[in-house]
Protein backbone atom coordinates (compact mmCIF):
# COMPACT_ATOMS: atom_id res chain seq x y z
CA UNK A 1 0.00 0.00 0.00
CA UNK A 2 1.34 3.44 -0.83
CA UNK A 3 1.90 6.23 1.41
CA UNK A 4 -1.03 7.99 -0.02
CA UNK A 5 -3.80 5.17 0.41
CA UNK A 6 -2.28 4.87 3.48
CA UNK A 7 -3.10 8.72 4.59
CA UNK A 8 -6.77 8.46 2.65
CA UNK A 9 -7.71 5.78 4.77
CA UNK A 10 -7.22 7.01 8.18
CA UNK A 11 -8.47 10.43 7.04
CA UNK A 12 -11.82 8.26 6.31
CA UNK A 13 -12.18 6.20 9.18
CA UNK A 14 -11.58 9.34 11.17
CA UNK A 15 -14.76 11.36 9.18
CA UNK A 16 -17.15 7.86 9.88
CA UNK A 17 -16.05 7.93 13.65
CA UNK A 18 -16.90 11.51 13.86
CA UNK A 19 -20.14 11.27 12.11
CA UNK A 20 -21.21 8.35 14.30
CA UNK A 21 -20.35 9.73 17.29
CA UNK A 22 -22.42 12.61 16.64
CA UNK A 23 -25.07 10.89 15.52
CA UNK A 24 -25.32 9.16 18.77
CA UNK A 25 -25.24 12.18 20.56
CA UNK A 26 -28.22 13.66 18.68
CA UNK A 27 -30.55 10.50 19.65
CA UNK A 28 -29.28 10.37 23.16
CA UNK A 29 -30.05 13.99 23.25
CA UNK A 30 -33.76 13.92 21.85
CA UNK A 31 -34.43 10.73 23.89
CA UNK A 32 -33.60 12.37 26.75
CA UNK A 33 -35.84 15.70 26.12
CA UNK A 34 -38.52 12.88 24.94
CA UNK A 35 -38.58 11.49 28.49
CA UNK A 36 -39.22 14.35 30.10
CA UNK A 37 -41.77 15.57 27.86
CA UNK A 38 -43.56 12.56 27.32
CA UNK A 39 -47.11 12.36 27.66
CA UNK A 40 -49.07 10.06 30.24
CA UNK A 41 -50.10 6.30 29.13
CA UNK A 42 -53.20 5.32 28.61
CA UNK A 43 -53.44 3.07 30.80
CA UNK A 44 -52.99 6.19 33.84
CA UNK A 45 -55.93 7.82 32.77
CA UNK A 46 -57.96 4.55 32.40
CA UNK A 47 -57.32 3.72 35.94
CA UNK A 48 -58.12 7.30 37.22
CA UNK A 49 -61.63 6.99 35.07
CA UNK A 50 -62.21 3.55 36.47
CA UNK A 51 -61.53 4.43 40.13
CA UNK A 52 -63.46 7.63 39.99
CA UNK A 53 -66.73 5.78 38.39
CA UNK A 54 -66.08 3.39 41.99
CA UNK A 55 -66.30 6.02 43.96
CA UNK A 56 -69.66 6.77 42.10
CA UNK A 57 -71.07 3.76 42.64
CA UNK A 58 -70.47 3.44 46.23
CA UNK A 59 -71.69 6.39 47.23
CA UNK A 60 -74.71 5.97 45.02
CA UNK A 61 -75.45 2.74 46.61
CA UNK A 62 -78.63 2.27 48.56
CA UNK A 63 -78.03 2.32 52.52
CA UNK A 64 -78.92 -0.91 54.55
CA UNK A 65 -81.82 -0.66 56.27
CA UNK A 66 -82.16 -3.55 58.49
CA UNK A 67 -85.21 -5.19 60.07
CA UNK A 68 -84.52 -7.97 62.55
CA UNK A 69 -87.42 -10.12 64.10
CA UNK A 70 -86.92 -11.86 67.38
CA UNK A 71 -89.97 -14.66 67.45
CA UNK A 72 -91.06 -16.58 69.86
CA UNK A 73 -91.34 -20.27 69.16
CA UNK A 74 -91.90 -21.86 72.09
CA UNK A 75 -94.86 -24.66 72.96
CA UNK A 76 -96.97 -22.26 73.86
CA UNK A 77 -97.00 -20.37 70.41
CA UNK A 78 -99.11 -23.49 69.27
CA UNK A 79 -101.79 -22.74 70.49
CA UNK A 80 -104.69 -21.08 68.82
CA UNK A 81 -103.04 -20.70 65.71
CA UNK A 82 -100.52 -18.26 67.03
CA UNK A 83 -97.79 -20.05 64.92
CA UNK A 84 -99.32 -20.28 61.85
CA UNK A 85 -100.03 -16.44 61.78
CA UNK A 86 -96.67 -15.81 63.01
CA UNK A 87 -95.29 -17.33 59.46
CA UNK A 88 -98.12 -15.85 57.27
CA UNK A 89 -97.55 -12.46 58.91
CA UNK A 90 -93.83 -12.52 58.54
CA UNK A 91 -94.20 -13.60 54.80
CA UNK A 92 -96.31 -11.09 54.06
CA UNK A 93 -94.23 -8.51 55.56
CA UNK A 94 -91.57 -9.48 53.48
CA UNK A 95 -93.01 -9.50 50.41
CA UNK A 96 -94.04 -6.04 50.63
CA UNK A 97 -90.37 -5.00 51.77
CA UNK A 98 -89.54 -6.68 48.56
CA UNK A 99 -91.42 -4.44 46.22
CA UNK A 100 -89.92 -1.00 47.95
CA UNK A 101 -87.88 1.12 45.84
CA UNK A 102 -83.61 0.44 46.60
CA UNK A 103 -82.94 4.23 45.65
CA UNK A 104 -82.07 5.31 48.82
CA UNK A 105 -82.77 2.53 51.40
CA UNK A 106 -82.69 -1.09 50.76
CA UNK A 107 -85.08 -2.98 53.63
CA UNK A 108 -83.24 -6.26 54.98
CA UNK A 109 -84.46 -8.91 57.04
CA UNK A 110 -83.35 -11.25 59.61
CA UNK A 111 -85.08 -13.59 62.11
CA UNK A 112 -83.85 -14.83 65.37
CA UNK A 113 -86.08 -17.62 66.88
CA UNK A 114 -86.37 -18.59 70.60
CA UNK A 115 -87.65 -21.75 71.81
CA UNK A 116 -86.23 -24.78 73.96
CA UNK A 117 -82.76 -23.86 75.64
CA UNK A 118 -81.24 -21.16 72.58
CA UNK A 119 -81.61 -18.70 70.33
CA UNK A 120 -81.10 -19.71 66.45
CA UNK A 121 -80.82 -17.26 63.53
CA UNK A 122 -84.16 -18.51 61.17
CA UNK A 123 -82.81 -16.25 58.52
CA UNK A 124 -80.03 -14.43 57.99
CA UNK A 125 -79.90 -10.29 57.37
CA UNK A 126 -80.91 -10.30 53.80
CA UNK A 127 -82.05 -7.69 51.53
CA UNK A 128 -85.70 -8.00 51.33
CA UNK A 129 -86.26 -8.37 47.58
CA UNK A 130 -83.46 -11.55 47.19
CA UNK A 131 -85.68 -13.72 49.75
CA UNK A 132 -87.58 -16.29 47.84
CA UNK A 133 -89.00 -18.10 50.77
CA UNK A 134 -89.03 -18.30 54.40
CA UNK A 135 -88.66 -21.84 56.18
CA UNK A 136 -92.14 -22.33 58.40
CA UNK A 137 -91.53 -21.87 62.02
CA UNK A 138 -92.58 -24.81 64.27
CA UNK A 139 -93.73 -24.04 68.33
CA UNK A 140 -91.71 -26.51 70.51
CA UNK A 141 -89.94 -26.58 74.32
CA UNK A 142 -89.70 -23.36 76.23
CA UNK A 143 -89.05 -19.47 76.10
CA UNK A 144 -84.82 -18.69 76.18
CA UNK A 145 -85.76 -14.91 75.67
CA UNK A 146 -82.18 -13.88 77.01
CA UNK A 147 -80.60 -16.00 74.41
CA UNK A 148 -82.05 -13.96 71.86
CA UNK A 149 -81.65 -10.84 73.28
CA UNK A 150 -77.41 -12.15 73.18
CA UNK A 151 -77.94 -13.10 69.58
CA UNK A 152 -79.68 -10.16 68.51
CA UNK A 153 -77.16 -7.59 70.05
CA UNK A 154 -74.15 -10.06 68.60
CA UNK A 155 -75.52 -9.07 65.25
CA UNK A 156 -75.68 -5.54 65.61
CA UNK A 157 -72.69 -5.48 66.71
CA UNK A 158 -71.16 -7.18 63.55
CA UNK A 159 -69.86 -4.75 61.37
CA UNK A 160 -69.68 -6.70 58.49
CA UNK A 161 -73.20 -7.50 58.35
CA UNK A 162 -74.40 -4.75 59.37
CA UNK A 163 -72.21 -1.90 57.96
CA UNK A 164 -71.96 1.93 59.42
CA UNK A 165 -73.41 3.09 57.02
CA UNK A 166 -76.60 1.19 57.73
CA UNK A 167 -79.92 3.17 58.75
CA UNK A 168 -81.10 2.99 62.11
CA UNK A 169 -82.23 -0.51 62.43
CA UNK A 170 -85.49 -1.61 63.66
CA UNK A 171 -85.99 -4.74 66.72
CA UNK A 172 -89.31 -6.16 66.67
CA UNK A 173 -89.83 -9.02 69.42
CA UNK A 174 -93.19 -11.34 69.90
CA UNK A 175 -93.99 -13.16 72.62
CA UNK A 176 -96.63 -14.69 74.39
CA UNK A 177 -94.75 -15.80 77.90
CA UNK A 178 -92.11 -15.41 80.42
CA UNK A 179 -88.29 -16.10 79.81
CA UNK A 180 -87.47 -19.15 81.34
CA UNK A 181 -83.58 -17.96 81.03
CA UNK A 182 -81.49 -15.59 82.99
CA UNK A 183 -82.33 -12.72 80.48
CA UNK A 184 -81.98 -9.81 82.92
CA UNK A 185 -78.17 -9.66 82.18
CA UNK A 186 -78.64 -10.34 78.39
CA UNK A 187 -81.25 -7.83 78.30
CA UNK A 188 -79.19 -5.26 79.98
CA UNK A 189 -76.05 -5.81 77.43
CA UNK A 190 -78.19 -4.94 74.86
CA UNK A 191 -79.28 -2.21 76.15
CA UNK A 192 -75.97 -0.66 76.89
CA UNK A 193 -74.77 -1.16 72.89
CA UNK A 194 -73.84 1.38 71.52
CA UNK A 195 -75.26 -0.02 68.15
CA UNK A 196 -78.37 -1.36 69.78
CA UNK A 197 -79.52 2.16 71.69
CA UNK A 198 -79.87 3.29 67.84
CA UNK A 199 -81.88 0.46 66.94
CA UNK A 200 -85.87 1.52 66.80
CA UNK A 201 -87.39 -1.60 69.39
CA UNK A 202 -91.02 -2.56 68.93
CA UNK A 203 -92.51 -5.36 70.93
CA UNK A 204 -95.58 -7.15 71.14
CA UNK A 205 -97.16 -9.16 74.04
CA UNK A 206 -99.98 -12.07 73.43
CA UNK A 207 -102.14 -13.23 76.07
CA UNK A 208 -102.10 -12.96 79.84
CA UNK A 209 -99.22 -14.79 80.14
CA UNK A 210 -96.99 -12.71 78.94
CA UNK A 211 -94.97 -10.81 80.72
CA UNK A 212 -95.63 -7.35 79.82
CA UNK A 213 -93.68 -5.15 82.66
CA UNK A 214 -90.49 -7.35 81.32
CA UNK A 215 -91.23 -6.82 77.47
CA UNK A 216 -91.98 -3.19 77.98
CA UNK A 217 -88.35 -2.85 79.02
CA UNK A 218 -87.12 -4.22 76.13
CA UNK A 219 -88.59 -0.49 74.29
CA UNK A 220 -86.84 2.19 73.65
CA UNK A 221 -88.91 4.74 71.98
CA UNK A 222 -92.36 6.46 72.53
CA UNK A 223 -93.55 6.25 69.75
CA UNK A 224 -93.64 2.48 70.01
CA UNK A 225 -95.32 1.32 72.99
CA UNK A 226 -96.17 -2.10 73.68
CA UNK A 227 -98.99 -3.61 71.73
CA UNK A 228 -100.35 -6.22 73.71
CA UNK A 229 -103.28 -8.65 72.41
CA UNK A 230 -105.06 -12.04 72.99
CA UNK A 231 -105.80 -13.13 69.40
CA UNK A 232 -103.99 -14.55 66.91
CA UNK A 233 -105.28 -12.61 64.24
CA UNK A 234 -103.86 -9.11 65.91
CA UNK A 235 -100.26 -10.43 65.47
CA UNK A 236 -100.92 -9.65 61.25
CA UNK A 237 -102.60 -5.82 62.27
CA UNK A 238 -99.18 -5.79 64.34
CA UNK A 239 -96.51 -6.64 61.25
CA UNK A 240 -98.80 -4.74 59.16
CA UNK A 241 -97.92 -1.71 61.13
CA UNK A 242 -94.21 -2.46 61.31
CA UNK A 243 -94.59 -3.11 57.38
CA UNK A 244 -95.85 0.58 56.88
CA UNK A 245 -93.61 2.33 59.46
CA UNK A 246 -90.68 0.84 58.02
CA UNK A 247 -91.56 1.65 54.29
CA UNK A 248 -92.36 4.93 55.03
CA UNK A 249 -88.59 5.52 55.69
CA UNK A 250 -87.46 4.66 52.38
CA UNK A 251 -89.31 7.30 50.56
CA UNK A 252 -88.50 9.70 53.27
CA UNK A 253 -85.66 12.29 53.13
CA UNK A 254 -84.28 11.45 55.94
CA UNK A 255 -84.93 7.18 56.29
CA UNK A 256 -83.30 7.48 60.48
CA UNK A 257 -86.52 9.06 61.43
CA UNK A 258 -88.09 6.37 62.56
CA UNK A 259 -92.40 6.69 61.89
CA UNK A 260 -94.34 5.99 65.34
CA UNK A 261 -97.24 2.78 64.48
CA UNK A 262 -100.65 2.67 66.05
CA UNK A 263 -102.79 -0.74 65.61
CA UNK A 264 -105.83 1.44 65.92
CA UNK A 265 -105.34 2.97 62.67
CA UNK A 266 -105.50 -0.02 60.90
CA UNK A 267 -108.81 -1.05 60.38
CA UNK A 268 -110.19 -4.16 62.07
CA UNK A 269 -111.32 -6.50 58.77
CA UNK A 270 -107.47 -5.90 58.02
CA UNK A 271 -106.09 -9.50 58.25
CA UNK A 272 -104.98 -12.57 56.64
CA UNK A 273 -106.79 -15.62 55.62
CA UNK A 274 -105.23 -18.01 58.22
CA UNK A 275 -104.92 -21.41 57.63
CA UNK A 276 -105.73 -23.10 61.12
Amino acid sequence: MGFAKYQEDIVSRFVHDHAVRSVAKVVVRQAAIGSVHKKPKPESKTRTIKMSTLKSFVANTARPLPVIVLADTSGSMGDNGKIEALNQALREMIRSFATESRVRAEIQVGIITFSGTSADVHLPLTPAHQILETKTMIARGKTPMGAAFDAVRTLLEDRDLIPARAYRPALVLISDGLPNDDWEPPLSRLQSSERAKKATRFAMSIGDDANDEMLSKFLNDKEAPLFKTHEARDIHRFFKAITMSVTSRTSSANPDITSGINLSELPDGDELDLDF
